[in-house]
């Protein structure tokens, strides 16, 4: 019988990364931790705390972070310019001052209390308000039984079409309509589970019309009788890649990706599959699979909860498989 362990053939290394739970629902959880907390005086050099993913933060990966203009940090903390008394967000698009002149606060309003004016071209203030309508439409789309319009969607967190298309694609790493394309295609993915029989599945999941099913459901990796029968008559192939959010397990056929779970065994993916074959990955479907994942951005957003990055996280690896069938 063959070793079932996720680590027994995981990857012998961590890998660097350019950067979610494939449930028709992702489950809702806290906000991570935003703020910097403690003393942070704004001479650069006393800033300490942990950001949103427990990683710590000090004085030179913030000037880091600043220098590069890393988007990925906007929300976590505020730069302030001592010869300028103004304070922006760590991508602005100014020209760097000075070192020396150079501090870190938690928020703008520390920088106001410690009496610096927001920036007028990066607009400091506006990255939580941007993040947290983005956080909202992941919430709206994941509950939505029919997918709304990029219209419907931007006027329901309160901004214009195409700004917010900009917004959300910047914030989450995808566009709204490849996020809701991954949330049908997991609820196809459930109905089919749940009814057992295609036809029933396609109207269980809100389809109008089974073209657009048999569209998404190319994302299973098999027929979508097969997958309604437990993966008979499939060989999946497994492999556990670490990733920063945990270790991620990648199942695929002939076909392409069938499956992705962080955190998961390999049993939860025989009862997801019990009719098929399951075995560990060859050379091929290793590198495979760790090409579809390092592919994959790890929306790093203060302001998104933790459920929400992992599955934008996932999202985005069933994405970058699709592309690369």
């Amino acid at each position: 019988m063959p070793d079932l362990s996720p680590m027994a053939h995981s990857s012998p290394s961590s890998r660097a990364w350019s950067g979610i739970h494939p449930s028709a629902h992702p489950a809702a959880d806290e906000h991570a931790a935003q703020r910097i907390p403690g003393q942070a005086r704004d001479d650069g050099k006393s800033i300490s705390g942990r950001t949103s993913d427990d990683t710590s933060i000090d004085p030179e990966t913030a000037w880091d972070a600043f220098s590069r203009r890393d988007r990925a940090y906007d929300g976590r903390f505020v730069v302030t310019v001592s010869s300028t008394r103004i304070y922006c967000r760590p991508s602005c698009a100014a020209r760097r001052p000075r070192r020396e002149h150079v501090g870190f606060l938690a928020d703008g309003a520390a920088a106001r209390a410690a009496g610096y004016r927001a920036c007028r071209r990066c607009l400091p203030d506006d990255v939580a308000r941007d993040a947290a309508a983005v956080s909202r439409a992941l919430a709206l789309l994941d509950r939505a039984e029919r997918t709304p319009s990029l219209a419907d969607l931007a006027a329901a967190v309160g901004y214009a079409p195409h700004h917010f298309q900009r917004l959300f694609t910047r914030v989450a790493g995808l566009s709204p309509a490849a996020y809701a394309r991954d949330r049908r295609a997991a609820r196809a993915a459930a109905a089919l589970r749940e009814e057992g029989h295609v036809t029933a599945a396609i109207y269980a999941a809100g389809y109008a019309a089974p073209s657009r099913f048999y569209a998404d459901a190319a994302a299973l990796g098999m027929a979508p009788a097969a997958w309604a029968s437990g993966g008979a008559g499939e060989r999946v192939a497994w492999y556990v890649v670490p990733t920063p959010l945990g270790a991620l397990l990648v199942a695929q056929t002939g076909r392409g990706l069938c499956h992705v779970g962080l955190d998961e065994r390999v049993e939860a993916l025989a009862a997801l599959l019990p009719a098929a074959l399951l075995v560990a990955a060859d050379a091929g479907e290793r590198s495979r699979a760790l090409r579809w994942v390092e592919a994959a951005a790890v929306p790093r957003d203060a302001a998104l909860t933790g459920a929400q990055r992992r599955a934008l996280f996932l999202a985005a690896v069933r994405a970058t498989a699709r592309a690369d069938a």
